[in-house]
């Protein structure tokens, strides 16, 4: 009896598709509807970010920095700050200390409440994107309030925040504690007890402890696998220094890890009530006093001028620690050298484990299931030639013009 052979097909996904919200490219090679062979491409969102940032001074770099990312727009400039401020020897009052907190922990409720909308929808289930949006509101209406913006919110500043915190702003906090109080035992009944959540959610995308080790994960996506990896827990700074505050993980919650987009569900609704009880304590305990260290934008950049320094400022995002390298010169008013690493850097790479024996119809779960961003990703692209060779900026140059002047005569000669 002769064997049959196996035909496989290949399957491109992205870096355009309706699945996937920022570019980037799945290349699946499937049998049936079996994943036998996956290769995840990115490099389609680079925007020279930190090249642009070591041309400009300190404050515009700050703000560029809020850019990075949409979601993480405190993020970013939180892990900037603390990296400047360690690097130029200068430290944010304590009132400051309490309110960058407060605001980050609002952002990192919007991020998870939008996340899990965005994995209801790619399982299909619409409703549960819409009502999850809806009780976001919340959230960015009191951002809004605070800052000015839902997003983009221009506080914090190096030695600081630029706006403080009223009556008003604390009272409209203490009400949204409140609503999200009752939300999250919602979200807990109509995600984590649901049937058919649970089984499209569980055993996908799951990446057992000791791989997400070797996989250097990071964020939700660690803790659902079970590592006791926070940033607020390992290396506290501002108010965080001054609380417990302790990485939720899946074994704490029920007793046992799976490691899968379940668990990451499970983890990110109950560190929205962490976040609740961080944002609680610290507009109970809030300081009293100034909101600047050096109040004076240009005496600000004068002392960055003549400065010498270098630092690493990290803080926990949503998605996993963000982590920016700052290095000042005393020479001019901005960074010398500025490296960001983000979160979905190192996460992405959860994607070729996971998929590699998956269904086909998992893959828009798996993409999801970290939470990813392409721009924050992306950073800067190594090009080498065919033997190995790379291509430095003044032969990029070169092949660009040779390639443009082909294209010039080519379309000569067609007309």
């Amino acid at each position: 009896m002769s064997k049959v052979a196996k035909t496989t097909y290949y399957v491109p996904i992205g870096p355009i598709h309706p699945a996937l919200k920022e570019p980037i490219r799945v290349e699946a090679e499937v049998e049936g509807e079996k994943i036998v062979k996956v290769d995840v491409k990115r490099g389609f969102a680079h925007r020279g970010i930190e090249y642009m940032g070591m041309k400009r001074n300190a404050i515009q770099t700050l703000y560029l920095s809020e850019r990075i990312c949409g979601i993480c727009s405190i993020s970013h400039p939180y892990a900037f700050v603390i990296g400047s401020e360690k690097a130029l020897g200068i430290e944010a009052p304590p009132r400051a200390q309490y309110i960058r907190p407060i605001i980050a922990e609002l952002e990192r409720i919007h991020s998870h409440i939008l996340w899990i909308g965005v994995i209801a929808h790619e399982i299909g289930f619409d409703s549960l994107l819409f009502w999850t949006w809806k009780g976001r509101e919340k959230v960015l209406d009191v951002l809004e309030l605070i800052t000015g913006n839902r997003i983009n919110y221009a506080m914090y500043m190096i030695g600081g925040v630029r706006r403080d915190l009223k009556e008003s702003h604390i009272k409209a906090l203490r009400d949204m504690i409140t609503y999200y109080w009752e939300f999250t035992e919602h979200m807990k009944e109509v995600f984590l007890s649901d049937p058919v959540y649970k089984a499209r959610t569980r055993g996908v995308a799951q990446v057992p402890k000791d791989m997400a080790l070797k996989l250097n994960l990071v964020g939700p996506t660690a803790r659902a696998a079970g590592l006791r990896m926070d940033i607020r827990q390992d290396i506290p700074f501002d108010a965080y220094a001054d609380m417990d505050v302790k990485a939720v993980v899946p074994q704490d919650i029920v007793g046992e890890v799976r490691g899968d987009a379940y668990d990451a569900t499970m983890v990110r609704i109950y560190e929205i009530e962490q976040s609740l009880d961080i944002i609680e304590y610290c507009i109970d305990n809030l300081p009293e006093g100034r909101i600047l260290a050096i109040p004076n934008y240009i005496a600000l950049l004068n002392k960055i001028k003549k400065t010498a320094g270098e630092a690493i400022g990290a803080h926990e995002a949503p998605r996993g620690e963000v982590v920016h390298y700052l290095k000042y010169d005393g020479t001019r008013d901005g960074p010398s050298v500025w490296k960001v690493i983000a979160p979905s850097y190192n996460n992405i790479n959860s994607w070729g484990y996971c998929l590699l024996g998956a269904e086909v119809a998992d893959i828009p779960v798996v993409v999801a299931y970290i939470d990813p961003c392409m721009c924050c990703n992306d950073r800067v692209a190594v090009v080498k030639d065919s033997t190995g060779k790379i291509l430095d900026y003044s032969i990029l140059h070169r092949k660009a013009v040779e390639k443009t002047r082909a294209l010039e005569k080519e379309l000569e000669v067609r007309k």
